[in-house]
Order: structure tokens, then sequence, then C-alpha cells
């Protein structure tokens, strides 16, 4: 194998597959990085046998030639070292050979290399999962969709299923749900030309659709999404993402949202999380995080913490509408702050059912986002 690159092409593409790589594997080949060589390219390939990337570099790009190709071939290059090296490499070409043994050759400018490669062979093949059906989303709103709920994944490698995020797509309705048992995220998206396909307990890790997000690009890209038995493909103009899909049947969470309401309110969002957010320094030094909300005889509702060294935070705030039973409640601040986050709506409709029963937050200009936390139960 010999060739010369363009740097920032091959920079980017390391870049996207390195993210495959686990520091925790105990395979050796699992800790390099493939490169195969062609005469119409170079890709690209990590994998931890969970997640695998890959991407390719075209010879040409727009006319340009971005590899000189001496001649084909692959190895395995050893990633820790390669993803840093190719980095700081001074010239905006690189020149890579590899020789007897897989030892490999890498210049640049006056920098020179030498690395040890292994042999590519050894790498696993990817699954074949093409010819199953494919959903195609746009970029910015799948990342909207694994922004507004990965957070509610569950962090407890005890009940594997809960650290994923559950899918289910029926009648064109893509739905994601996350939930740790403390906490709820739904966000659902209408797709064009599914209304024939439907699958159900597809469950991803929540760390791994993180990943994928970053690789996601913010130009408004249509990505490609092939489910098959136990592998999910996503296809990303030159990046394929595979990643495993986890095992078991993921919890009925559809009893826990209640469909009417004793108490609704709907508050200006940002007002809201600012005084939660100052409530929230206090119960933090309590390590309890517990805020307590309760509406106000004259309108509007009071946030407030306490500290039995700090002291007290009281806070009132105006609704902009109130119907229902007055209430008291407490809640884990941290969650409610994750929720807030992520709602880009300026208003927010909070509803309950009673004291101890879930607390739903719904951005008021989107109905296909839905959160539930649940209230603490307090002495006073």
């Amino acid at each position: 194998m010999k060739i010369s690159i363009l740097k920032n092409e091959l920079n980017e593409a390391i870049q996207h597959v390195s993210k495959a790589i686990s520091s925790r594997t105990t395979i050796p080949i699992l800790t390099g990085i493939k490169l195969e060589v062609t005469h119409q390219g170079v890709t690209l390939t990590a994998s931890d046998t969970d997640i695998s990337i890959q991407s390719f570099i075209p010879a040409e790009n727009d006319s340009e030639v971005v590899v000189h190709i001496d001649q084909p071939g692959s190895v395995v290059l050893p990633a820790k070292f390669f993803v840093e090296i190719i980095k700081k490499l001074p010239s905006k070409e690189i020149m890579m050979e590899v020789k007897d043994g897989f030892q490999t050759f890498i210049s640049s400018g006056s920098a020179e290399i030498q690395m040890v490669g292994l042999d590519p062979e050894e790498f696993p093949v990817l699954p074949d999962i093409e010819g199953n059906e494919t959903i195609t989303i746009q970029g910015d709103l799948l990342k909207n969709m694994i922004r507004q709920t990965a957070f509610s994944i569950s962090t407890q490698e005890t009940t594997p299923i809960l650290t994923g995020i559950l899918w289910h797509l029926e009648n064109g309705e893509f739905k994601f749900t996350a939930t740790d048992r403390h906490r709820l995220a739904t966000r659902a998206a209408n797709l064009d030309g599914t209304e024939e396909i439907r699958f159900s307990n597809i469950v991803i890790a929540g760390k791994t659709l993180n990943e994928l997000s970053k690789i996601i690009p913010d130009q408004n890209m249509l990505v490609d999404i092939v489910v098959a038995d136990n592998q999910v493909l996503f296809k990303l103009d030159r990046v394929l993402f595979y990643t495993r899909i986890l095992d078991g049947i993921y919890p009925d969470t559809s009893r826990i949202i209640p469909s009417t309401y004793k108490t609704e309110l709907i508050v200006d969002t940002k007002k809201l999380s600012e005084a939660i957010d100052r409530a929230y320094l206090l119960s933090r030094e309590e390590k309890t995080n517990i805020v307590r909300l309760q509406t106000l005889e004259q309108g509007g509702i009071e946030i407030s913490s306490s500290s039995t060294e700090l002291g007290k935070v009281r806070e009132e705030l105006e609704v902009i509408d109130f119907k229902g039973e007055p209430l008291r409640i407490s809640f884990n601040s941290k969650y409610m702050l994750d929720v807030l986050k992520v709602i880009d709506s300026e208003q927010l409709l909070i509803a309950f059912t009673g004291m101890m029963s879930p607390i739903i937050l719904q951005p008021q200009d989107d109905s296909r986002s839905k959160y539930v936390i649940l209230p603490y139960r307090t002495t006073n």
C-alpha cells in the first residue's frame, strides 16, 4: 500500500471513526483503525463490537485530487497514536507506505514516522444489513430527538435495557422514549414515506446515539436508517455508522402518563428555569436536590428550597395561565433542569394529578414532546 493524501480529509475521517474505539477492549485488533486503499479511494473502519464506524475518502472530490494511489492495500494502525499524530503533522499532504510485516511509514513535511501495523485480515467484517427497509430523516431532526431524550436514560448497568432509547415507528410516527424509572422523556416526529413500515422494541444505547449526534453535520443532511434483526445502520454521506440493538424488552411506559390533570400551569420557560436554578444551588448543598413548588392563593407559584446549614431560598413567579386545584409538590431540581435545558419553547405546560402523581411537562408549541418527573415525598 502506498498513497499520498490530503491531511484535512484524512484527519476528518479519523475523527469520525475514532468514536468507535474503546479503551476497554481486550481484543488487540480493535484498538486500531483499519485503512483499506482501492483505486476508488481510502476506507477507514473502527469498531468496539457494539458500534462500528466506516468513513470513505474518495480519490477525487469536486475535481480536486484528494488521494494519489500508487499501490492499493490495507493495514490496521494503532488508533491512539494514529489519531494524535495525524493532527500534528506539519504539511497539508501526507505520504503513507506499508512494507513487509505491516511496517508503516508516514511522512509529512520534515516529519517521518514509523508505525507497527497489524494484519487487516484479523479485523472483524462489518455486518451485511443491506436490503432491509430504510427510513430517511433530516439530520437536524434526528439530532434534536436524541438531545431531547438521551438525558433521561439510566446510567445503571444493572438494567442495561434502560441505558438505551426505545424506538417505535407506526403509521408514519417515529417516536423516541427514554426513562431511568425516576423520569421519562418522549419525542415524536412524522416521517413521510414510512406509513407502511413498522417496528417496535428497537432499543439503542443512549451513549451510542450521542456519539452519532456528534458526527451528523449541522447543515441539513438527510440520514438513511436501515433497521435489521440485531443491528441498525446509519448512512450519512460518506460515513456508515453501525450499532447493535440492545437485548431485552423495554418496559411499557404508556401507563405512566395520565390523560387528564387536576392542576395545569402555563409558565415562562426561561423564568422558571432561572428560578429553579437558584433554588438548586441550595438544595445541592443538602445533597438531595429537593426543590418545592406550590401554587399561591393570589395566583402565581412559589419556588423554594432550604439547607439546614445555609438557609432558605424562596421566589414567587407569575404564571401565564392556571386552572384546577391548588398544589404543593417536591421534586428533584436536577431532573427538572435537565428537561428545561432541552425545551426550545418559550412557554411550558406543567400538569399534575395530585401531590404524589407524576409531574408532566410539555412545551406549549410542541405537542410531540413530553416529559415526566416523579415527585418526592417529604416530611413537611
